[in-house]
């Protein structure tokens, strides 16, 4: 069982460069079966994920190459419009072929989704939209079988901004007949690099990052390179490793704008933050000082991804943290594992509750899932003594490199397979 070991207690310093966002990489790449002519897609990460998306790829026949960050794949040689069960369970985010297969082939065969269990994600919305769209939805032995001549626009409200929903539709609709409206749409920055390069294939999306998003048809869609904007739940990532360890860090080829959501919160926390460009320096104090609340919430909000990250900082913080998980009932699964560590936390249901503590101490822990996984490095990054984290295969899921990149910044850690 592959795992990181951590000596904690190492200031940081320097600069790293963040990874292209695994949430912008998954739906495009899967899009390219949409797109139905070679494209090449640039600043893809080295992830387990985006191997499971290219197997996914090859098995529906589609002609796929990798190297050093680019992907190129050549969606017009489709053979099967039918996903293994295995490769389903494999990765939660295999949904997104759905709408790229309907647009592609008319038909769609795949069973329900695996990946990280941090909540019920059910796909009734997605269900719900394919139907709405003229496409015939049948489920039966746990397999879901899509199909239609060609999928009509129509107008599809949804009951949540659902990002896979949102993506689906988009996927689904490119090359529909008719115009699609998605009212209270996803506005995840996500969603609008998806469009960005479906129009920049030819399509006719607008409103992306908005509440309204109208998805004109095509009959057609053109080769392209395009390069995959960067991650933010990494950059939000090496702003925790900082954070807890009083150091200063630059964190390059990131977007500042997608980070608004969070900056407040380590403001809150009395590091400084510096944005110019593509970089941000974030200088972090002795003693962290507790952001009292946190409520997750759909983009602009802040984003369910950070919440464990930010929960590792609240753990040794002056004061008393309230957070509160708006999106995914199982998000505070990494508690009882950073609670192994020395912090004061209890859970009420939705709410959590972090009493911050002097320090934390090195302890064998479990990466629970991915994100849950990158919270405990985090927390082993400060505490005393020797962090192990178990299971990470989970955090390989989401971080390219993470442990090269910590340790260019300073940080004893080291992966042992």
């Amino acid at each position: 069982m592959s795992q990181y070991i951590i000596e904690g207690g190492k200031s940081l310093c320097g600069s790293v460069r963040v990874q292209g966002a695994k949430n912008s990489a998954l739906p495009i790449l899967a899009a390219c079966v949409a797109v139905g002519a070679p494209c090449v897609i640039h600043n893809c990460p080295e992830l387990s994920d985006i191997g499971c998306t290219i197997r996914i790829l090859r098995s529906l026949g589609c002609e796929v190459h990798r190297s050093a960050g680019t992907v190129s794949v050549d969606g017009s040689c489709i053979t099967d419009a039918s996903i293994d069960d295995a490769l389903m369970r494999e990765m939660r985010s295999s949904i997104i072929f759905l709408g790229a297969l309907l647009s592609a082939t008319g038909e769609a065969v795949m069973s329900a989704p695996g990946g990280c269990d941090i909540g019920l994600r059910p796909i009734d919305l997605h269900l719900a939209a394919m139907r709405k769209l003229g496409i015939k939805v049948t489920e039966r032995h746990g397999k879901i079988r899509c199909t239609c001549k060609r999928v009509r626009g129509n107008k599809i409200t949804l009951s949540f901004p659902s990002v896979g929903a949102t993506e689906n539709i988009i996927l689904a609709s490119v090359r529909a007949s008719g115009v699609t409206t998605i009212i209270n749409a996803a506005r995840e920055p996500e969603i609008v690099d998806l469009a960005m390069f479906l129009n920049s294939c030819g399509a006719r999306i607008s409103g992306a990052g908005e509440s309204t998003v109208i998805i004109e048809g095509v009959e057609r869609l053109r080769s392209v390179q395009y390069a995959i904007m960067p991650d933010r739940i990494a950059a939000c990532t090496y702003m925790s490793a900082a954070a807890v360890t009083g150091s200063s860090v630059i964190i390059e080829d990131v977007i500042p704008a997608h980070l608004v959501p969070v900056f407040s919160t380590y403001e809150q926390m009395g590091c400084r933050l510096e944005a110019a460009g593509s970089k941000i320096r974030i200088t972090a104090p002795k003693r962290l000082s507790a952001p009292e609340i946190i409520r997750t919430m759909p983009y602009p909000g802040f984003p369910t991804d950070c919440q464990a990250l930010v929960m590792s900082a609240a753990a040794v913080a002056d004061g008393v943290t309230f957070i509160n998980e708006n999106i995914f009932e199982n998000r505070f699964r990494h508690t009882s594992e950073l609670c192994r560590m020395g912090a004061d936390i209890r859970v009420y249901d939705k709410l959590a509750v972090v009493r911050g503590v002097e320090s934390l101490q090195g302890a064998c822990v479990n990466a629970t899932d991915l994100r849950a996984g990158a919270a405990l490095v985090v927390a082993g990054l400060c505490a005393e003594g020797v962090t192990t984290v178990n299971s990470i295969q989970y955090i390989d899921r989401g971080y390219d490199s993470l442990e090269e990149n910590l340790t260019s910044l300073g940080a004893r850690i080291r992966r042992n397979d």
